[in-house]
């Protein structure tokens, strides 16, 4: 069984991937290179399906962790950082379903008006993903509790 560190470095890992193909995709579309925009599109949509099988393992396993910061500007940036990230999260998710129903019906206008959005989106949510991690496990270590 692996250990809370270890979900959470591989958790951060797949988000900062997720991220990574994300730009990358962008950058081929803007390019017209449409084939290795799908492409990394799937790969962008494996990584983080992945990292959520993991996250919610990894939750399960060891349930959540709280700040344990004394009140003040790093508590409430660290709060606020965790609360857009959890719920953009969760509001994604049938924004993703929605622009990759578009593209496999080949509906591109309706595709590209959900897709840009998304995008932004997805990427904060991958970026901020890592930033958490690196707050928990680098930053602060002290924050993470022993639950």
């Amino acid at each position: 069984m692996p250990s809370k560190e270890v979900l959470a470095a591989i958790n951060a890992t797949l988000n900062g991937t997720s991220a990574a193909l994300l730009v990358l995709a962008f950058v081929m579309i803007k390019r017209r290179n449409i084939r290795a925009h799908a492409w990394l599109m799937i790969a962008g949509l494996t990584t983080s399906a992945i990292f959520l099988v993991c996250y919610i393992t990894s939750y399960a396993l060891y349930k959540d962790r709280s700040s344990g910061l004394s009140p003040g500007a790093l508590r409430t940036f660290y709060l606020l950082l965790l609360a857009s990230h959890v719920l953009l999260a969760v509001g994604m998710l049938p924004m993703i379903v929605m622009a990759v129903w578009r593209a496999y019906r080949r509906q591109w206008d309706r595709h590209r008006k959900i897709a840009a959005p998304t995008y932004w989106i997805w990427l904060y949510v991958s970026v901020t993903g890592v930033i958490v991690y690196w707050m928990l496990y680098h930053l602060f270590p002290g924050l993470r509790s022993s639950a």
